[in-house]
């Protein structure tokens, strides 16, 4: 096997971990938008507090379970139940 080193030059310094925290946050950020339209789309009412609590989640796992839910949920209440 071969290594072949980083093309980037910040590779392996803050350089690079501040791009791949802003990577993680424009996913987290989009996760969030799609459960928002897609809850919008189903006609689902979601009370301000409930999309700011989306909007400021950070954690992919949770927005990833969020998203599922955001297919059958009927309420905010259904969004987030059961949270651990």
């Amino acid at each position: 096997m071969t290594f072949r080193p980083s093309r980037f030059p910040g590779s392996g310094t803050l350089i690079e971990e501040t791009r791949t925290k802003g990577r993680g946050e424009g996913r987290a950020k989009g996760r969030a938008e799609d459960i928002l339209r897609i809850l919008d789309l189903r006609a689902v009412d979601i009370p301000e507090a409930a999309r700011e609590r989306v909007n400021a989640c950070t954690d992919l796992e949770l927005l990833g379970t969020w998203f599922d839910r955001a297919l059958t949920a009927t309420n905010a209440e259904e969004l987030f139940a059961a949270e651990v």
